[in-house]
Order: structure tokens, then C-alpha cells, then sequence
């Protein structure tokens, strides 16, 4: 994976915005307003961090060499992908899926309904 297929596929995601909100380097993807990942565009190899259900953050760590606690964040609730071809795209795209589902479900309830409203309304 590379950071252009990355982008196109997280910004695919609906309501989803990009912005630079800590420096020049530092891409953040964000639903509603809250972050769901983070990515260095110059790291080679392609590392970002997503979040991910504490649980299963830790079964991730323990299987899989390319993911680690996340990088300068919440280490319960964050982890680091490092794409070096360990595992396949379609994995690490289910790790994407699974940090934006879980921000979308944090949201108030009020605001989760507008936006399932909002996704119904584009299909």
C-alpha cells in the first residue's frame, strides 16, 4: 500500500475530512470532526495509526509484526500499521474500516442519527 492509495480510500469513507492540523507532514483523517487516523506522508516504509478497540489491539500486536502500540498517542486505544508487505492490503483496509467505525459510534447519538440519515440518503 502506498500513501496515495491510502488517501484515496480513506477520503472514499463519507463525511471524512482531511487536514494538516500539527504540521506539514502529519495527514489526519477525521469523521465528524474526530480523528480516526494519522499518517507521516514522507515515512518509508507507509506507518499511520488508527484507533482500535483496546481488546483487539492487543490480539492485533500479538499476531502481527507490522502493527505496535500507536506512535505518540494513547497506546490503549491506538495502534501503529507499518505497510511492509506482512499483511495484505485488504487487512489493513479492515483496520481502517474498524477505527472509523468505532469513531462513528463514539459520536452523540443525535449525531450518529444524522449521520446514518445522511449515508442512507446516498445510496
Amino acid at each position: 500500500m502506498n500513501i496515495e492509495t491510502l488517501r484515496e480510500y480513506c477520503i472514499s469513507k463519507k463525511r471524512t475530512e482531511e487536514c494538516f492540523p500539527f504540521d506539514e507532514t502529519t495527514l489526519v483523517f477525521k469523521v465528524a470532526g474526530k480523528m480516526f487516523l494519522l499518517v507521516d506522508i514522507d515515512s518509508k516504509p507507509l506507518s499511520f495509526n488508527v484507533k482500535c478497540d483496546p481488546q483487539k489491539a492487543i490480539e492485533l500486536r500479538e499476531k502481527y509484526s507490522c502493527v505496535e502500540p500507536g506512535f505518540h498517542m494513547n497506546k490503549t486505544h491506538w495502534n501503529t500499521i507499518e505497510c511492509d508487505g506482512s499483511v495484505s492490503s485488504k487487512l489493513i483496509l479492515n483496520w481502517i474500516d474498524h477505527s472509523y467505525d468505532l469513531v462513528v459510534s463514539s459520536l452523540p447519538k443525535k449525531v450518529q442519527a444524522e449521520f446514518k440519515k445522511a449515508v442512507k440518503s446516498s445510496k
